[in-house]
């Protein structure tokens, strides 16, 4: 993302989304450490190996997206390329991008993650046109094979991994969403 990452920030109805900052720093090791957060992604971290290795400005990357709500973080969305070694793929030479999120279990329930994947989709769209996104989480998570339906992904098989059953979904847009002007990106800026 040479020519277009970090984006300005991107502004929903109740959230910001953002790049990362330092004061970000204790609401990633919160992320990390929760158990509650940790359910599904393989458990939570160990909050002393957390406070030593987490940056100081941590997750500062591109497809990053903080999620800010009055000033303060609580949670992120990911947009990342799909390991071609993992199952699931909705493309014969993989490299799809895949939409990842967490966030502080104090805020589920408010349609937050909703709200921000849905903004971090529209952005996507509009610097790669019809590329397509993929999810992938245990179908035993409940929230969030309702978010995948409400984003409007929809479900291409199921695999077992991570010693648990995956359901592994597309979103495709239709058109641009249009409305902004975005520097176009290509693949490789990625």
């Amino acid at each position: 993302m040479r020519h277009v990452w970090p984006p300005a920030p991107i502004r929903t109805e109740r959230l910001v989304l953002r790049e990362s900052e330092a004061r970000d720093r204790t609401a990633f090791i919160e992320l990390f450490a929760s158990p509650e957060v940790g359910t599904y992604i393989g458990g939570p971290r160990p909050r002393d190996e957390l406070e030593r290795t987490v940056p100081e400005v941590p997750g500062r990357r591109p497809g990053l997206f903080v999620i800010d709500l009055d000033g303060a973080m609580i949670g992120m969305v990911t947009l990342d390329r799909r390991d071609a070694e993992r199952p699931g793929h909705v493309r014969p030479d993989a490299g799809e991008f895949e939409l990842g999120y967490m966030f502080l279990p104090e805020t589920w329930g408010h349609g937050y993650a909703a709200e921000a994947c849905a903004a971090a989709l529209d952005w996507f769209t509009d610097v790669l046109p019809g590329e397509p996104v993929v999810l992938s989480t245990q179908t035993a998570n409940d929230r969030a094979m309702r978010l995948a339906t409400k984003l409007g992904f929809t479900e291409v098989e199921r695999f077992e991994e991570y010693g648990a059953e995956q359901w592994f979904g597309v979103w495709s847009p239709a058109t641009p969403s249009g409305g902004r002007t975005v520097e176009r990106a290509t693949e490789e800026d990625f």
